[in-house]
């Protein structure tokens, strides 16, 4: 692939979807192709955005071919975006797709993009069935599935959500790479100090947008339980993040299991350049998913050599070596609770820590361009072995 075109979320949109896009870019702009990303004029219309802003307060980055065009609820717009592209003709066009609602946008684009016999259609796919579903998703998904020539996939809880549609397109595997574009680990003062904190406190890690999926009652249980036990004297929880979920059903939470004094609250999206420091103060990242496909917030851990318990749901336990990188634990307060407790026991603390170097080589960018260009290949000449 010598010409690519990348569709999806980039600047001036913000979080790791958008992040996601921008490294890959890169990667293949470091691989010796000519890449260019088409971001969104509408990326959602406001009413349906849980957050506060869809934008980064981030400048552009400078190294990257950014072009705000696709609006995603305007048939109009993909036409001409999908025109556009089949006169261009990049070998590839390679889409982002985490949510039903794109489907009938990339759809379309992908329909007439690939009308000129040419261009091929490649689909880095988070999610096909959505942590919130709606009665739309599966004829959306229909849709969008059809109109590709293959997919690269990060979970095996994927691959069977593609295979449960019936797809038959070629679909190759690829861990989600590290998050390397946050920095490096700080020392704790340093971080402490930049984000308020005592640097004589141990902290335990939530991080991200809070929807009611990611479990943070859950969490909030198990520190209960933890208190309870004696086991949170001089730690404490700090929970960073915006609140796409009801703010005050987990603060009516805290306060009725009498957590104030434990919590840290951060209730706000985490500018890129905060990051490095929640990561750098804490000693392990909590993740008590419900439901989860893979999780971006495990390769920000891996990229500062955080240790992580994670429950064992979607693809988590494929990326988080149980024992190894963290504990893998059952979706209840208690099984956190006692990995927490297992954590700080015996010296494991230090020991998963020191796991995580050896651990993250196995998450790199170049593997999953790599096997974007392998799927490209296959679906050029498909008499080659998926």
């Amino acid at each position: 692939m010598k010409r690519i075109t990348i569709l999806g979320p980039a600047w001036p949109y913000r979080g790791g979807i958008a992040t996601f896009d921008e490294m890959l870019a890169r990667t293949f702009a470091e691989r010796g192709a000519k890449v260019n990303t088409l971001t969104f004029t509408v990326q959602y219309p406001s009413f349906l955005f849980p957050g506060k802003t869809q934008y980064s307060e981030s400048p552009p980055p400078e190294d990257l071919r950014i072009e705000r065009a696709v609006n995603s609820v305007n048939p109009l717009n993909w036409w001409k975006i999908g025109r556009r592209l089949q006169l261009e003709r990049p070998d590839a066009v390679i889409m982002k797709y985490w949510t039903p609602f794109m489907g009938p946008c990339f759809g379309s684009i992908a329909r007439i993009a690939r009308g000129n016999g040419h261009t091929k259609i490649l689909v880095q796919v988070d999610n096909i069935v959505p942590h919130e579903p709606r009665i739309t998703d599966r004829a959306f998904n229909r849709w969008f599935v059809n109109s590709v020539d293959g997919f690269v996939y990060m979970s095996q809880q994927v691959k069977d959500d593609l295979d449960a549609l019936g797809v038959k397109k070629p679909a190759l595997f690829s861990p989600h790479p590290i998050f390397s574009n946050f920095g490096t680990a700080v020392p704790k003062d340093e971080a402490c100090r930049a984000l308020g904190l005592d640097p004589h406190m141990e902290y335990s890690l939530f991080f991200g947008l809070i929807r009611d999926y990611k479990g943070l009652d859950l969490l909030l249980d198990a520190w209960k339980l933890l208190k309870d036990g004696g086991h949170t004297r001089n730690r404490r929880l700090i929970v960073a993040g915006e609140f796409y979920a009801d703010r005050e059903t987990y603060i009516a939470q805290i306060a009725r299991l009498g957590l104030h004094d434990d919590i840290i609250l951060h209730d706000r999206f985490i500018r890129d350049d905060e990051v490095r420091y929640y990561f750098s103060a804490a000693d392990v990242l909590i993740q008590p998913y419900k439901t989860a496909t893979q999780s971006g917030v495990t390769q920000i851990a891996y990229n500062f050599e955080l240790p992580m318990i994670v429950t064992d749901v979607g693809g988590l336990a494929e990326i988080v070596t149980d024992d190894v990188a963290g504990y893998v634990v059952d979706v209840s307060p208690q099984a956190i609770a006692d990995a927490f407790v297992r954590f700080y026991a015996d010296g494991n603390a230090a020991r998963l820590r020191g796991n995580m170097a050896a651990e993250k080589e196995r998450f790199t960018w170049d593997a999953m361009a790599g096997q974007l260009e392998k799927l490209y290949r296959i679906v050029c000449h498909p008499e080659l072995e998926v």
